[in-house]
């Protein structure tokens, strides 16, 4: 580093702390600006895994013609409130462009440059910093009614092994071997070893944001109204009525980052994946490892004194208040998949994913603004992403060249 700047970083999930923890490193001051405090928002209620291989998108071939049915089955994992619909469209006539082979390939390969070796890149994250309890290696399962189903996700799981993963098979008796808490109606699991998840996701970036704080980093509870600029390089940020001086600012809001985007000449097409998630305190059993049933398109983690469920797709907009029928579903889904379990009490939690119509995240510098940077778009593997995507924006802030290709990610891909 060859100088020491003051980074002003708003939003504080993952991406936010993330990116502060690695400036940090790198010697510069940091400022933590969030409107309700690190971890708050969808840092607190995801799934908890870290998902290297998640970097198939919802947007494959074949989902036009899946989704109308979706839509009208209380049993699948795709809701919408309706009247959010004419709102939705210029998004949605976007994404669904996408829906083809050559689209998915591209952005399974952008992906897996920001998730392919999470576990790692959190064991980096965290080494030294307190919120390292939080973190457990673990294999992560995909399971299956038997082999049949599995074949039919062939697509998916071709584009997984082009870009490097492998796995297990797990059949019958062996599955039920390695894991007793599932249901008989469950044959077939595809195991993928080097993974992880947290058993506190919330607390997990609680503790880093207190490790940035106690390292001189400053915390400001306040909404952002601007990034102030003067000939076109950043001079401060502007929140709760007050500038705050800084070099440079980096833009980590997840979904609410697209109004300050455009104010910055960024005008990225994005909408809310609301997500869900319902815990399940004190169950009677604990999965061996966090899992995704297929069937229900819903993952279940072990967690800290709890099983956590989390998964649907819901748009409606981040105003409208939590639908019943999701939690609903995955309560359902939970019985059949683990039968034989039981719990005390169930905590219900519904949240944004910050979905841009591409899929690929938006991270990088903000063309013609010097000192401006981006870091949002995640879509659901935020969690799984957020040490990458921290740790490069904190290179590019420094002078140095990622070794990564950061034009796939490039705000300037939506420059007015």
């Amino acid at each position: 580093m060859t100088e020491k700047k003051t980074i002003a970083i708003i939003g504080a999930g993952i991406v936010g702390v993330s990116t502060a923890v690695w400036l940090q490193r790198d010697g510069h001051n940091v400022i933590l600006i969030d409107k309700a405090g690190p971890a708050e928002g969808t840092s607190h209620g995801n799934g908890g895994v870290l998902a290297s291989c998640s970097i198939v998108p919802v947007t494959v071939p074949g989902l036009l013609g899946k989704a109308p049915k979706m839509l009208l089955s209380p049993s699948q994992p795709l809701f919408l409130k309706w009247r959010y619909l004419p709102k939705l469209l210029p998004w949605l006539w976007k994404y669904l462009r996408h829906t083809n082979a050559a689209d998915v390939e591209r952005i399974a390969a952008a992906l897996s440059s920001i998730v392919g070796d999470s576990l790692n890149d959190h064991k980096a994250l965290a080494a030294g910093t307190g919120a390292e309890k939080w973190l457990v290696p673990s294999d992560y399962l995909f399971l299956y009614r038997d082999r049949a189903h599995f074949e039919e996700d062939t697509f998916g799981w071709d584009i997984r092994r082009r870009n490097g993963f492998q796995w297990d098979e797990l059949e019958g008796h062996a599955f039920h071997e390695y894991d007793p808490v599932y249901s008989q109606g469950i044959g077939f699991a595809a195991r993928l070893s080097d993974h992880g998840h947290i058993t506190d996701p919330g607390r997990y970036v609680k503790d880093l944001a207190a490790h940035v704080e106690a390292n001189g980093g400053r915390f400001i509870r306040a909404n952002i109204e601007d990034v102030v600029r003067e000939n076109g390089h950043v001079t401060g940020v502007r929140a709760g009525g007050e500038t705050i001086a800084c070099d440079a600012a980096v833009v980590t809001a997840g979904i609410w980052s697209g109004p300050l985007a455009r104010r910055l000449g960024v005008s990225v097409p994005l909408e809310s994946e609301r997500g869900y998630h319902l815990e399940l305190v004190e169950p009677s059993a604990m999965p061996r490892s966090p899992v995704m049933v297929v069937s229900g398109k819903f993952v279940a983690t072990p967690m800290d004194g709890r099983i956590r469920l989390a998964g649907i797709v819901e748009f409606g907009g981040l105003d409208a208040p939590p639908s019943r029928a999701p939690f609903e579903l995955m309560r359902k889904n939970a019985r059949a998949a683990f039968p034989g379990v039981t719990w005390k009490e169930e905590v219900e939690w519904m949240g944004h994913r910050p979905a841009p119509a591409d899929s690929i995240p938006v991270i990088g510098d903000v063309p013609g603004i010097k000192g401006a940077y981006m870091g949002f778009g995640h879509h659901h593997i935020g969690l799984t992403g957020g040490p990458k995507t921290g740790r490069l924006l904190a290179q590019m802030i420094a002078g140095r060249t990622p070794n990564v290709d950061m034009s796939v990610y490039a705000p300037s891909r939506y420059a007015k």
